[in-house]
């Protein structure tokens, strides 16, 4: 599987972006979507995920701002984010988990920037 992600960019604080990240290949294998992101000198973190199904999970510092959403007739998954803050800057990553036939598989993308100007 291989993920394309879109949507970085500049953007002051308060304003809003979307992500947008493509599967492509053998997608049947993928059952959750995830954007993960890394700030400079710091680990890579959870953001949001959505699991088969529609549930979805954010991390508390976006809970009420970021939405997950995927289409699953476009084997898509976006991120739409709201009001930014400064501390959102970072390299946003698309992931994709899942599993078939015994194998656990766990993709990523390139990873887009996003940088929250104050």
């Amino acid at each position: 599987v291989q993920l394309q992600a879109s949507g970085g960019g500049l953007v002051q604080a308060g304003g809003s972006l979307r992500l947008s990240c493509k599967a492509l290949g053998s997608t049947f294998v993928v059952s959750t979507m995830s954007w993960y992101r890394q700030a400079s000198g710091k680990g890579r973190e959870l953001v949001a995920t959505v699991f088969t199904g529609g549930r979805t999970n954010y991390a508390g510092s976006v809970k009420g701002r970021f939405t997950i959403s995927r289409d699953y007739a476009k084997n898509t998954v976006a991120l739409e984010m709201n009001d930014l803050k400064p501390e959102d800057t970072g390299v946003y990553y698309c992931n994709a988990g899942g599993g078939f036939r015994g194998s656990m598989y766990d993709f990523w993308g390139q990873g887009t920037l996003v940088t929250v100007s104050s």
